[in-house]
């Protein structure tokens, strides 16, 4: 059996172009400090029309593989998770199959997972439980979550973002899953859903969505308590957790999130914070659990109360999912780069709590073990690869005009078929994919920017990139 199954390597991608949600408070007429306080967002990302969840996806892909001297054929698994329908029928997956034919490699296992913003989880436990089962042929998985999260004009749109981000999965990783601790809720709600194909917007209702979130995180940390204090002997809290990720609509249903979970450790132990805290906290003793989620008095105490452990154990994870926005499947992992990112150099032995939330709904807790690893697949390195810093600071701001024109455009080119792109890729990075056209069959073509050494960019036939992408010597 393999052993200390997780995420080798990382890569994430997200678009240049953003929008500053200042601008874009004073742009809605909103009041100022509702996106940027009220939603807890800083910045926003968006896909122009040369980008695409299919573009963003070859970009991490291919930058991973290169980067780590991955040999396409070490490939066993490839699965990847989206909302974002492109197709109704052609998965994702199989447009990144054209990175590993031109080396020969077509046995590889696995398709997209689709449920709202669980698809990557969904997508990245099958790929551990792959390696850790039977079946494990000695290769690497490779995990994709990739989205483009856009609303119509109204009080949602701030909470969109775009982003990609690729995982290789595989034994000793600095990265392991614990795997007996993990808790699961389903359930069947409309709270968020995408019914008219004609749309890539969905409908939501924000209420709803929100206590169904917290009412998710509540079954999945009793679960995932259970499970670990079976296995412990021991009662879990905050306390046995140096990190905890959130799936991050907005920074502040995270902030609310947290002070939850530690509302819920006062529930189980009240002895779980100090007097002062509980002198706090015991006037919400006796509400029913529907009241809890509604009671604003409650939700501002706990968050007052577990600010000095958020601070902590949640600020670092925060970093990304702020300066990109909501990027559906690719948010948990995104958080989870935010940490490593910050962190990297003083996370050996911690252990990271993560909760994963899809609407309509599905959701599960677990828990990662992190380990310096051994060159490349350290720490150090995946910060290092990522290039986080980098990549935020090389971002080009919009004005909210523009980025409303470009919404509209590609409202418009939604599900159409038979048009050009400008090839715009003037701010894109050398080695990204764009999107070049879609045909009078729908067929879609990208190509590669050049630079970086790469000599010669992709040319298109029959519906297909024809890499001839050749390095310069």
């Amino acid at each position: 059996m393999a052993k200390n199954v997780g995420v080798l390597a990382m890569d994430i991608y997200f678009p240049p172009t953003c929008v500053q949600q200042e601008a874009l408070e004073a742009h809605d007429g909103a009041s100022k400090g509702k996106y940027t306080i009220g939603l807890g967002q800083d910045c926003m990302a968006f896909c122009t029309e040369v980008e695409d969840v299919i573009s963003m996806s070859l970009t991490a892909v291919s930058s991973l593989l290169e980067k780590y001297n991955i040999d396409p054929k070490q490939i066993g698994r490839l699965e990847v998770g989206s909302e974002t329908v492109i197709d109704k029928s052609k998965s994702i997956k199989t447009f990144l199959m054209q990175i590993f034919e031109k080396y020969g490699n077509t046995d590889i296992e696995g398709v997209d997972s689709t449920n709202a913003c669980y698809g990557g989880t969904a997508a990245l436990l099958n790929c551990v439980n792959w390696v850790e089962s039977t079946s494990w042929d000695g290769r690497y998985g490779l995990v994709v979550c990739t989205d483009s999260a856009v609303y119509a004009e109204g009080p949602a749109r701030p909470t969109g973002g775009a982003a990609a981000i690729a995982m290789l999965i595989g034994p000793d990783a600095p990265v392991s899953f614990e795997s007996k601790y993990r808790g699961s809720h389903m359930s069947h709600v409309y709270d968020f859903y995408k019914p008219d194909l004609a749309s890539e917007y969905p409908v939501v209702d924000g209420k709803l969505s929100q206590t169904c979130y917290l009412m998710a995180l509540d079954a999945c940390y009793k679960h995932f308590c259970t499970k670990y204090e079976k296995f412990e002997g021991s009662q879990f809290s905050l306390f046995d957790a140096d990190y905890v990720v959130f799936h991050s609509p907005y920074n502040k249903l995270v902030q609310k999130s947290f002070a939850r979970l530690l509302f819920n450790d006062f529930l189980r132990n009240a002895s779980s914070v100090d007097e002062a805290d509980k002198e706090k906290l015991s006037p919400f003793l006796n509400l029913t659990g529907d009241e809890s989620y509604t009671n604003r008095d409650l939700e501002k105490m706990s968050q007052q109360v577990a600010k000095p452990l958020y601070d902590v154990k949640v600020q670092p994870t925060t970093l990304i999912p702020k300066q990109v926005g909501n990027m559906y499947t690719a948010s948990l992992y995104a958080a989870l780069a935010s940490v490593i990112h910050n962190k990297h150099s003083e996370l050996a032995g911690k252990r990271v709590i993560m909760f994963s939330y899809g609407s309509g709904l599905t959701a599960t807790m677990f828990s990662l073990k992190l380990h310096e690893g051994q060159h490349p697949f350290t720490l150090s390195n995946i910060a290092t690869v990522m290039n986080v810093r980098g990549k935020l600071k090389a971002r080009q701001e919009f004005p909210p005009e523009k980025f409303v024109e470009t919404l509209k455009l590609m409202e418009h080119r939604y599900g159409a078929k038979d048009f050009v792109t400008s090839k715009d890729c003037t701010l894109l990075a050398p080695g990204t994919y764009y999107l070049t056209e879609v045909d009078s069959m729908y067929r879609r073509f990208y190509a590669q920017k050049p630079g970086d050494g790469i000599s010669e960019n992709g040319s298109i036939a029959n519906g297909q990139i024809q890499w001839k992408t050749v390095k310069s010597q």
